[in-house]
């Protein structure tokens, strides 16, 4: 393999924050930046100092890179993987990894296709408390976990038009479908913590009240039961007039785990192997035992760039399954246990909460 990895960023505003982790990585470099905006791609090209800029996808795939980032809306990601990989680029998506179930298909049958690498960038399976409850939980110390949740509330209405008023890609792919879209955020962390996908899905919302231009309703909840009998409970809502926050939960056998709720709230513990009946504790009381190395004592390429952060180990272990030629660890069967569960959300929603099935990707010819 060559000394470093070059990488090209497709959507230079969201993908910027994906440039730094690429800079710290010994292994790589960016050298390409791509977005159909001249005056975004120049600025973020100018303030990162990257030599290349396209305006043009197909053009920077004929350049000499190695790797692709996209950050671009929900609905490119499958056709622009598919020409990463056709092009002979690893390909690193943002989320999510689909827009449709057709589209998923197509995804799973091109990567298995490919000699390179995809992976979807769900950066929120690589945050220090969520990562720490992991190894918690795979120490015993919930014991059999049964029911999990997460929040994913963000009122982002101000995106969905353009300064000029013009309708932008979340107008019609996060607010314009009604299902439990953009759930990988919420279901990622959780999932991780189960270590095993979801079989079926049912979804309520609570009508559209907020901001009836979108079809999405202001509140969706998705139930989730997962292959062993486990429950995770999925909200999203990115219509109503709120602060925003997002919210985990873990409820075990032997213990429970609660995020934050804003105003200086904690994220805490109670455990029975530590703990009296009722009496909580900081989670980050555990983190000198629980905390997995890569947090505790980070590579150094991370301390001295000063970058240590949930994006940084997500493209670390993308990098080192390309050297290595091992498996992404988010590849695209990850990236299908995570999407395919809103993307059939929208089934159960118009059935009046009829639970569906949720396919597994693995199994398809």
């Amino acid at each position: 393999m060559k000394d470093r990895l070059k990488v090209g960023i497709v959507g230079a505003r969201r993908g910027a924050g994906h440039i730094r982790p690429f800079t710290t990585i010994t292994e790589t470099e960016v050298t390409a930046v791509c977005d159909l905006n001249e005056d975004t791609l120049h600025e973020v090209g100018e303030q990162f100092g990257i030599p290349k800029r396209f305006t043009d996808y197909e053009e920077m795939l004929a350049d000499d890179i190695d790797i692709v980032v996209l950050g671009t809306p929900e609905n490119l990601h499958v056709p622009q993987s598919i020409s990463g990989l056709e092009a002979g680029k690893h390909v690193i998506s943002e989320v999510t990894a689909a827009t449709s179930i057709e589209q998923c298909y197509e995804l799973v049958r091109a990567v298995r296709e490919s000699k390179t690498k995809y992976m979807m960038a769900e950066n929120k399976c690589y945050t220090r408390s969520g990562m720490l409850i992991g190894n918690m939980v795979r120490q015993g110390l919930f014991g059999d976990i049964y029911f999990g949740e997460g929040e994913y509330l963000h009122d982002i209405k101000v995106l969905h038009h353009d300064s000029s008023g013009n309708p932008t890609w979340r107008y019609y792919w996060q607010v314009g479908i009604n299902r439990c879209n953009y759930a990988t955020h919420s279901l990622g962390p959780v999932m991780d913590w189960f270590g095993e996908r979801v079989v079926s899905v049912c979804c309520l919302g609570t009508g559209v009240r907020t901001d009836p231009e979108h079809a999405m309703e202001d509140t969706v909840m998705m139930l989730c039961k997962t292959k062993s009998g486990a429950l995770i409970k999925i909200r999203i809502d990115m219509l109503s007039n709120r602060p925003a926050n997002s919210y985990l939960s873990l409820q075990g056998t032997k213990g429970c785990y609660e995020g934050t709720r804003g105003l200086g709230d904690i994220e805490k513990v109670w455990l029975a192997d530590y703990h009296q009946p009722g009496q909580w504790q900081a989670l980050a009381d555990f983190e000198e035992e629980f905390l997995p190395e890569s947090w505790k004592n980070p590579p150094e390429e991370a301390v001295k760039a000063g970058d240590v952060t949930e994006e940084y180990f997500e493209m670390r272990g993308f990098v080192d399954s390309i050297i290595n030629d091992t498996k992404p660890p988010i590849d695209v069967y990850d990236a299908m246990d995570l999407t395919v569960p809103g993307l059939v959300s929208e089934e159960s929603l118009a059935q009046g909460g009829k639970p569906v099935e949720v396919p597994d990707f693995r199994e398809i010819d």
